[in-house]
């Protein structure tokens, strides 16, 4: 078995630093889970591999996976107008959002907080417009209100039990909406973060929790699919839809500016131009209190980082990257 002891020892180094206070690390290749280990404390024991963390916006991928198996099933199109759940959507407006604005962070919908006060279907529907949609990328979470506004319309279920109904034939059952025990952000008022009123929320583009292996189980599946084979989460073609990027040449503005050279597939975050990795075919998502989750093709290999701070000075997780693909 491949040693991924890089990928543990740049961990083990966080958390002996205060950098981080936890840190779940995980590898999966097409045969299942081949290395998993906690280090750092949680709520003042040991931290342990089966310990829940807020996933933040990995959550996003998750309900663009939920999203696109509405797309194989005929439900959706890529130019399904949001508006076709949501009537009373833009009416400000002289254009028309679709699914694929919403996926690519591309929809010009003004952002709201993480912590909103008002519900976020409330917050979506009386959104301003910074700029007209398809023309620029800003990243969104609130865009994410959407897609589940969508998802609800045609499932007719909430969009986390469309989330939970692909997850649990792979074995992945942690994933919730349930954030009883999940791992403390210890700096989240620090950072501006009112959890009580973000977890009220119940973010479709941040508000799920689960444990390592049930991201684990997703790498696994969405690795055999990327070599063609069959899974009951997606089909290998609807995988590559997922993974072609939406808008690649409109501009790109912060937090994800043109020079750190990703592209947004259908809710992916794709690695394909990012300067300095070690491979470069790598599709997946981070959250903002450090959760990490990459899928590497071309290297057979998928990877979890879950940890519980917002502001991590000096924690650079492109170097977890390269030292587990370098370990391969």
């Amino acid at each position: 078995m491949t040693s991924f002891d890089a990928a543990f020892d740049w961990a083990r180094r966080h958390v002996a630093a205060g950098r981080l206070p936890s840190a779940i690390v995980g590898v999966a290749t097409t045969e299942g889970v081949v290395a998993l280990d906690a280090l750092g404390e949680v709520a003042g024991r040991p931290a342990s591999v089966d310990d829940r963390y807020r996933l933040f916006s990995i959550t996003k991928v998750l309900v663009g996976i939920a999203a696109a198996r509405a797309i194989e099933r005929g439900l959706l199109t890529l130019q399904t107008p949001l508006s076709a759940a949501l009537p009373d959507f833009g009416h400000a407006r002289d254009d028309v959002v679709r699914l694929c604005h919403l996926v690519s962070h591309t929809s010009g919908i003004t952002e709201c907080p993480l912590d909103a006060t008002r519900p976020l279907r409330d917050e979506l529907l009386l959104a301003g417009r910074d700029f007209a949609a398809g023309t620029v990328s800003r990243y969104s979470t609130l865009a994410y209100e959407g897609i589940a506004a969508l998802l609800e319309d045609v499932t007719g279920q909430a969009w986390a039990e469309t989330v939970i109904e692909w997850a649990a034939p792979i074995g992945a059952t942690g994933l919730s909406l349930d954030d009883e025990n999940a791992a403390e952000i210890v700096d989240a008022a620090a950072a501006g973060l009112s959890i009580d009123r973000f977890r009220e929320l119940r973010s479709p583009g941040a508000g799920l929790v689960s444990r390592a292996e049930d991201l684990l189980l997703l790498g696994t599946e969405l690795l055999r699919l990327s070599a063609g084979s069959r899974s009951t989460v997606l089909s290998p073609r609807t995988l590559q839809m997922m993974r072609r990027p939406l808008f690649p040449d409109v501009p790109r503005l912060d937090p994800y500016a043109a020079e750190r050279g990703q592209d947004w597939g259908f809710t992916w975050n794709l690695r394909t131009r990012s300067p300095g990795l070690i491979d470069q075919d790598a599709f997946g998502h981070g959250g903002w209190s450090g959760t990490e989750f990459w899928v590497h093709p071309s290297a057979g290999a998928a990877y979890v980082l879950l940890t519980n701070r917002a502001i991590r000075a000096r924690v650079d997780a492109d170097e977890l990257d390269n030292a587990v693909i370098g370990s391969l």
